[in-house]
């Protein structure tokens, strides 16, 4: 069981799973795997499972980080900020950016095949956008400079006077994107209830 000591093994083991599951499904339903949506399927589960990592992120920020970060003293700060901000960030931007991308890709095949819910899935969608553009024009950039600011800290240099506001801005647009998760998440999980 050494690889459920690495994320990434236990994420690939995972995926070994689901491969040795699905198999095991298709013989047991009696299913051919020429009789599956292979293409429907699959950037479904990438946009399902980007999606838990990018709003599971969301609200870990907003619901945890953003207090357990005022709760530090400034030396603190300029530890965990540098070791802790940069590679959430980089799973929470990237996983916005695959969710989205996944998700027009899926919305465009099932329009295309005549899905149903095709205005529930374009709203839940269009919240989706908005919400990654939060991430990657307001979130990332503000966090960005806080990140560089709080490293140099660290080294000596005192910190801008508009690091508050940056920390300020990136917080309201978070919490935007948590307002807007709430109806997303409907829409998109309604779409195929709609009829």
């Amino acid at each position: 069981m050494k690889f459920l000591e690495s994320p990434m093994q236990t994420i690939g083991a995972g995926f070994v799973l689901a491969a040795v599951l699905i198999v095991a499904y298709l013989g047991m339903a009696g299913i051919g795997a020429g009789d599956v949506d292979w293409v429907g399927m699959l950037f479904r589960w990438v946009h399902f499972l980007a999606g838990i990592v990018w709003i599971g992120l969301l609200y870990f920020f907003n619901l945890i980080n953003a207090a357990f970060l005022k709760s530090l003293d400034g030396p603190t700060k300029n530890i965990v900020i540098p070791k802790l901000m940069p590679a959430a960030l980089n799973w929470f931007r990237h996983g916005a950016t695959v969710t989205v991308l996944a998700g027009i890709v899926l919305y465009l095949y099932l329009y295309q095949r005549g899905g149903t819910g095709a205005i529930a899935l374009g709203i839940g969608g269009l919240l989706g956008i908005i919400m990654m553009a939060n991430v990657h024009a307001i979130i990332w950039p503000n966090q960005k400079k806080i990140i560089a600011a709080v490293t140099a800290a660290a080294q000596g240099t005192p910190a801008p006077a508009e690091m508050a506001q940056w920390g300020r801005t990136a917080l309201l647009a978070s919490r935007v994107n948590v307002l807007l998760s709430i109806p997303m998440l409907f829409f998109m999980g309604a779409g195929s209830h709609f009829k």
